[in-house]
């Protein structure tokens, strides 16, 4: 299916590795003129090496900023002063007992990972309402629906995201424009992969064994027993991104590999 995105100018924020770096390889084989963004310029060039092995002709823009801040925000928006698609992945995670969460960790999370959207929203959306289209994706989690008692700071986040979300759909009511949330469920990023192999060496198990055994402790309502693959949610924000999904807005889209129970 063709998606409609070729020459679409997409933003996508923490997109070097993980899911934001899948996003934006697949909005590259759309044909989409792709703003790849991490902290360190290393990085996101690495990024762009890697996105080009595969997408030779992919239209690719290097960013570099730290959207954990207002100024950060700033220097980013100087750089892609316009954007057609603005895909809000960038964000941070913890495991932590609740009482030893401090109020600085509390702010850093709501910062990187709700304000980061906010502020680019705000920058981007008059924009895409004046051209009347425009895509904005926030990538939540199930964790928003499911909060995590090991990360509560990490879970109020994800929540945070989907008011944020539906309050900015309800402001393109009658145009091209619309704003929706994807929930991915357990998936095997960097980070996960850090975690699943520590585990392993430390107990002497494979990482095929702390892989089922997290399933079968943590996470038992999935129906997919295995960590998502990043490119599986990247697929889904590609359709949410698209022409095609005109009639999707204000949505709260699971991929979460049926970790969520309810119905709706």
């Amino acid at each position: 299916m063709d998606f409609q995105l070729q020459d679409k100018r997409a933003l996508v924020t923490g997109s070097t590795a993980g899911i934001g770096f899948a996003i934006a390889k697949v909005l590259a084989q759309e044909r989409a003129i792709i703003a790849v963004n991490g902290r360190s310029a290393k990085r996101v060039e690495e990024a762009i090496a890697a996105i080009r092995r595969d997408v030779p002709d992919a239209k690719l823009t290097a960013v570099a900023a730290d959207l954990s801040t207002a100024a950060g925000m700033d220097s980013l928006v100087r750089a892609i002063p316009e954007a057609d698609i603005l895909v809000n992945n960038v964000g941070i995670y913890d495991t932590k007992a609740f009482f030893d969460i401090s109020d600085a960790e509390w702010l850093r999370f709501f910062e990187t990972n709700v304000m980061s959207g906010v502020r680019l929203s705000r920058a981007y959306l008059p924009g895409m309402l004046q051209r009347n289209w425009g895509r904005i994706v926030f990538i939540s989690s199930e964790s928003a629906i499911n909060i995590p008692v090991e990360m509560i700071h990490y879970g109020m986040t994800k929540t945070a995201q989907l008011a944020v979300s539906r309050g900015l759909a309800e402001m393109t009511a009658g145009t091209g424009v619309t704003v929706n949330s994807v929930l991915p469920g357990p998936t095997r990023t960097e980070g996960v992969e850090g975690y699943v192999t520590g585990m392993a060496q430390s107990q002497g198990k494979t990482t095929a064994e702390v892989e089922q055994e997290f399933f079968e402790r943590i996470r038992p309502a999935s129906l997919l027993r295995r960590f998502a693959e990043p490119d599986e949610v990247a697929a889904m924000v590609a359709y949410v991104c698209s022409s095609r999904a005109s009639a999707t807005n204000g949505a709260a889209l699971r991929v979460d590999g049926g970790v969520v129970r309810s119905v709706i």
